[in-house]
């Protein structure tokens, strides 16, 4: 079976799907909408598929799933109205900025019977996937602690900022979910500390550009996160899971995996300049996997409960920066 794909919202993003699915040789991108009716109209060319509208896609039979790349404030309704379609669905996170509208969309999906995936990417990482694969064989023993650095070469444009929801639930939320995937346990606090160094417009605009998060679980593991929307030497995304009986990491990426020394001394080529690079094999085995779901009609990973307890995370870090406290998770 072939999965038929219409694609919401031609951006950045949803540029990085579309070539995602035209590599995949069980898919198929049938129709592309967008606000922007110049850029539907490019990227479905280049795809050679249609250009139609929302509600075109929501009736059409050649279509099996949607891939939603809108504005945030989108989400929700359009998870609702493709699930009512009958559609399968995968979804850039989150699926909304209010954790209340997620729930009451959560429900529609339940009540429909949808399958919804949410794009937490880094999952499907092969260095990250190859990390938690010795976990479960028992490598380092039980996990103790995880260390999660995940920092931006500079800050997206302060319009952006404005409308993210700030940096814990655009940014930190990737690797809350990063983090629940590796502990394994149920998250029960949330500690967060936060600053403005790199702009102080981010600050005016109500935001944070460095951040420090500490997770507790149930077991009393720990998961310490390190953010900043600063990183002068590239794209630095590394990982070290801590446990009883050893330990596991994964490095930062670069293109070009070479090390040369002279009498100068021992130097490597910078790393990947941001995500679209950095993760492309993970964008692509994330979309093999929705698309191996649908095809199966199998329970998809990261699903919209994983999304929710993100976002939920994202909200007790910003509590605890602004009250000083350590918040409980119910």
């Amino acid at each position: 079976m072939t999965v038929r794909f219409a694609l919401l919202g031609g951006g950045r993003i949803g540029k990085v799907h579309a070539k995602t699915v035209n590599g995949n040789p069980d898919a198929k991108l049938v129709a592309v909408t967008d606000a922007v009716p110049e850029t539907a109209a490019s990227l479905a060319g280049q795809y050679r598929a249609e250009v139609r509208s929302m509600s075109d896609i929501a009736s059409s039979r050649d279509i099996d799933a949607v891939i939603i790349c809108t504005p945030t404030d989108t989400h929700a309704d359009l998870i609702e109205m493709f699930a009512r379609a009958g559609k399968a669905i995968f979804c850039e996170k989150p699926v909304d900025l209010d954790a209340t509208r997620v729930n009451s969309c959560l429900d529609v999906v339940r009540e429909t019977g949808a399958q919804l995936m949410v794009g937490f990417n880094r999952r499907f990482d092969p260095h990250f996937m190859a990390v938690k694969k010795a976990i479960d064989d028992g490598r380092i023993g039980d996990v103790e602690m995880v260390t999660i650095t995940s920092r931006d070469p500079g800050p997206p444009p302060i319009d952006y900022i404005k409308r993210s929801g700030g940096i814990f639930r655009d940014m930190t939320i990737h690797d809350f979910d990063m983090a629940r995937f590796l502990l394994d346990d149920d998250v029960v606090a949330v500690s967060a500390h936060g600053s403005v160094l790199v702009d102080p417009k981010i600050g005016d605009a109500g935001d944070f550009d460095s951040i420090t998060v500490i997770l507790e679980t149930i077991q009393g593991k720990q998961a310490v996160i390190s953010n900043s929307r600063r990183a002068t030497y590239g794209y630095d995304q590394r990982i070290e899971v801590h446990g009883s009986k050893g330990v596991a990491s994964a490095e930062n990426q670069r293109p070009v995996l070479i090390e040369v020394a002279n009498a100068d001394g021992y130097t490597r080529p910078p790393l990947h300049d941001f995500f679209m690079t950095r993760y492309t094999e993970a964008y692509a085995n994330e979309m093999a996997a929705f698309i191996a779901a649908v095809q199966n009609g199998t329970n998809i990973n990261p699903s919209g409960i994983d999304g929710l307890i993100a976002l939920q995370l994202a909200d007790a870090a910003l509590e605890s920066v602004k009250t000083g406290r350590r918040i409980e998770i119910s």
